[in-house]
């Protein structure tokens, strides 16, 4: 391997290090503080479930916490996991706060 390609190769080495090392040092800087809510979610609207889809579920629609104040966010639909059953989200109280626990597949 002759001066010139040892020095591009070496080049390109430093160069996705520092990409990657700024990947990784921009992560926490985009990370979102929630700011969780004293009063509890009004309750949930009635949504038409639209009928069955065949390899998906339905996740009901929720309120979310956004801008200090509570907001609609509709159902939609889940693609099923084989072997797993849905677990809808819900909010639950912490003390004085409201927190949303999150739907999974368990």
């Amino acid at each position: 391997m002759n001066t010139n390609s040892m020095i591009r190769l070496l080049g390109s080495t430093l160069a996705a290090a520092l990409c990657c090392a700024a990947t990784l040092m921009s992560g926490p800087a985009s990370a979102q503080v929630m700011i969780a809510p004293l009063a509890p979610p009004p309750p949930p609207r009635v949504e038409v479930v639209p009928a069955p889809r065949t390899g998906y579920v339905w996740d009901q629609g929720r309120w979310r916490w956004e801008h200090g104040q509570y907001v609609w966010a509709p159902g939609h639909w889940q693609p099923v996991r084989a072997g797993y059953r849905w677990v809808p989200g819900h909010w639950a109280q912490r003390g004085p706060h409201w927190r949303w626990i999150e739907g999974h597949w368990a």
